[in-house]
């Protein structure tokens, strides 16, 4: 794993999220209630982004805006597969649910690091 500087922690108010390109990683860094976290910028249902998802539950699930997968941000675990349009579940039978990748993300001297 190599650790990118990803900006200053205080660049991100609470409730902010920045898109990043480390090493042609694309990652979402969010700034929480929760802390700092750190995930792949696009869905792994069809790989499209995340950039605008919701965030839902006080900020724990990432909701994809285009085909509502739901997603834990501190773990990355499904919550929800993608349920929309309806007809969209005959293609889940061969994309199959994928967890979200997820990134350690560390504050030093406000300064945010992330593990890719």
């Amino acid at each position: 794993m190599t650790s990118h500087h990803a900006g200053s922690a205080d660049e991100l108010a609470i409730g902010e999220r920045k898109l990043l390109n480390l090493d042609g990683t694309k990652v979402l860094l969010f700034h929480l209630d929760s802390g700092f976290h750190a995930v792949q910028a696009s869905c792994p249902h069809l790989m499209l982004p995340l950039k605008n998802g919701k965030l839902m539950d006080g900020g724990k699930t990432l909701q994809c805006p285009i085909h509502r997968a739901q997603f834990d941000i501190a773990t990355g675990g499904v919550n929800k597969w993608a349920n929309f349009p309806p007809g969209i579940q005959m293609l889940n039978v061969i994309r199959k649910e994928k967890c979200l990748q997820t990134y350690t993300v560390t504050v030093a001297d406000n300064e945010l690091n992330i593990e890719i």
